[in-house]
C-alpha cells in the first residue's frame, strides 16, 4: 500500500513537471492569407504661362515612404493546454479575441528576457535598417509618445506607459494617443532583437474605415537597392 502511494505521488509530480515545463508564452503566427497593395502616385499639374511671364508657385505632393510598410488584418486561435509534443489535454473557444502581435527581424525570440526597448535600442536599430534616428520618420521620431495600456508578454509584465509607443490611424484620421485609444503600437526588445507589439482591438474600425482586429507598421531599409526585410509574426492571444 505505502509502496502504490509513492508510485502514485512519483506519476502525479512527473505529470505536473511535464505540464509546468511548457510555458505559456507568443506563439509563432501562421499566415493564411494576405493581399499587399501601394498607393498609385497622383497625375501631374500643368501651367501654360505667356513668354516673358514670372510665376510663383506653390506646389503640394504626397510621396509614399519606402522607408516602412504597414500590416493590417484579423486573427483567429483558441486558447490551449498542450505539453511540448504538442499534444493537448484541452481547449478553448474564443468569441471575442484580446492580446497581442509581434513582428520582428529574426524568428527566435527570447520572451522571458523582453522589456520595453531603451532609447539606444532604438539607435541600434535606426542604424540597422538604414535610417537616421534625428529624421522625422526615423523609428526613434515615429514611436515618440510614452503611452500604453499595461499588458503581459508570456509571464512578463509590461507596466502601463512605461515603454515607447506610436497610434495607426482610425478613419483616415491620426488618433490623439490615450490608453484607451485602439491600435496602440509599441517597442519591446528581448536584449539582440526589437520587437514591433501592437495590441488586438478585435473588430475595430481601422484605417480605411474597415474592421480590423489588429493594424501596426515596421521599419524598412527602402532606398540603396537593400532587398526587402523579411519578418517574423507571433501573437498572444488573452482572455
Amino acid at each position: 500500500m505505502k509502496n502504490n502511494k509513492i508510485i502514485a505521488i512519483a506519476v502525479f509530480l512527473m505529470v505536473m513537471f511535464t505540464l509546468s515545463y511548457v510555458i505559456g508564452q507568443p506563439s509563432g503566427a501562421q499566415i493564411t492569407y494576405n493581399v499587399t497593395e501601394t498607393k498609385t502616385p497622383a497625375p501631374a499639374d500643368y501651367l501654360n504661362t505667356s513668354g516673358g511671364t514670372f510665376t510663383t508657385l506653390l506646389l503640394q505632393s504626397e510621396t509614399q515612404n519606402l522607408r516602412w510598410k504597414a500590416y493590417a488584418g484579423n486573427v483567429s486561435g483558441v486558447l490551449t493546454l498542450d505539453d511540448s509534443g504538442d499534444y493537448s489535454i484541452y481547449q478553448w473557444s474564443l468569441t471575442e479575441i484580446t492580446g497581442e502581435v509581434y513582428a520582428s527581424r529574426n524568428d527566435s525570440i527570447t520572451w522571458a528576457s523582453v522589456a520595453c526597448a531603451s532609447e539606444n535600442q532604438i539607435t541600434t536599430e535606426d542604424t540597422n535598417m538604414n535610417h537616421t534616428s534625428s529624421n522625422e520618420d526615423s523609428i526613434n521620431s515615429t514611436f515618440s509618445y510614452q503611452i500604453h495600456k499595461g499588458f503581459t508578454v508570456g509571464t512578463v509584465p509590461i507596466a502601463e506607459n512605461t515603454c515607447r509607443s506610436t497610434f495607426t490611424w482610425a478613419n483616415d484620421t491620426a488618433q490623439t494617443p490615450s490608453v484607451d485609444a485602439p491600435f496602440a503600437e509599441v517597442l519591446l526588445h528581448d536584449g539582440s532583437n526589437l520587437i514591433y507589439t501592437t495590441f488586438i482591438d478585435d473588430n475595430t474600425q481601422g484605417f480605411n474605415y474597415n474592421n480590423y482586429d489588429f493594424q501596426m507598421i515596421v521599419a524598412e531599409k527602402g532606398v540603396g537597392g537593400y532587398p526587402n526585410t523579411r519578418y517574423y509574426f507571433y501573437m498572444e492571444l488573452g482572455s
